[in-house]
């Protein structure tokens, strides 16, 4: 029963799929919670569950403070999805923020306990072994200015304008961006002393009009395939309803072709 209420704290998951050949879970970009991507449960077959992570500091879990560091987010999530991913197949999506989530939970499961997700979906992110990685890790959170990080949440997009209108909810906002980032920048990851981590595919999205990531830096992550596509947009360009079908269809493809 523990088990069960840690999984409903930690995973949104409004479309339950029991008998799914696989499980797709999805990890929401900084600041964000589930609802967005929780929802793409019904744009998928049901042959394919969707479930989406809720980090700590927001939804249902407002009143618990945010973590600390990446380690504790990746425990967290391995702790409680641990048997549910030796049960079946599965394969990480994550945005932004959360593609760095989603890599370093992968991580984790490959080096401890051997797992390996049949398909690694990341969005508008740099490969954690890149320069501009480093360079997001060298942005002085703790002295950046509310507004000047207010700015830049308006720049990036994904945030509904009428949300901005309302004062608890902006300070909230900003608040848990500075944590996600400073959460990202716990985050150390050096290829130089390991083997290359992961033999699963991987494919790397983008907004046409985002910062373009080192693709490069990518295919030194896996010994499979490596796949680049841009979407119309910025760096939120997934919101855009068109471009949602386009990452869902392919996303389909990619998880039958792994012959599950």
């Amino acid at each position: 029963f523990v088990c069960f209420l840690e999984m409903e704290k930690l995973v949104a998951c409004p479309y339950k799929r029991p008998n799914a050949l696989c499980r797709l879970i999805c990890f929401p970009w900084a600041g964000g919670g589930t609802s967005h991507l929780a929802q793409w449960g019904k744009l998928f077959s049901s042959s394919t569950e969707v479930s989406s992570i809720r980090l700590p500091g927001r939804e249902s879990r407002l009143e618990e403070p945010f973590a600390k560091d990446m380690t504790t987010i990746v425990n967290e999530i391995t702790s409680v999805l641990l048997k549910e991913l030796q049960e079946k197949p599965f394969a990480f999506f994550g945005h932004s923020f959360g593609s760095y989530i989603s890599f370093a939970v992968a991580l984790h499961l490959k080096e401890k306990y051997g797992l390996e997700p049949i398909h690694l979906f990341v969005s508008g992110a740099h490969a954690p072994n890149s320069e501009e990685f480093l360079h997001i890790k060298s942005i002085p959170v703790c002295d950046t200015k509310d507004e000047d990080i207010l700015t830049y949440i308006q720049l990036l997009g994904g945030t509904p304008p009428d949300l901005m209108q309302n004062e608890d909810i902006k300070k909230h906002l900003i608040h848990t961006f500075k944590d996600d980032i400073r959460v990202l920048q716990t985050f150390s990851f050096e290829t130089a002393e390991r083997n290359i981590p992961f033999s699963c595919d991987i494919t790397c999205f983008n907004g046409s009009e985002d910062n373009p990531c080192d693709s490069e830096a990518w295919h030194n992550l896996t010994s499979g395939d490596v796949s680049f596509y841009k979407l119309p947009g910025g760096h939120f360009y997934l919101l855009e309803p068109s471009n949602e079908i386009f990452l869902t269809k392919h996303i389909t493809k990619c998880i039958e072709n792994a012959g599950l």
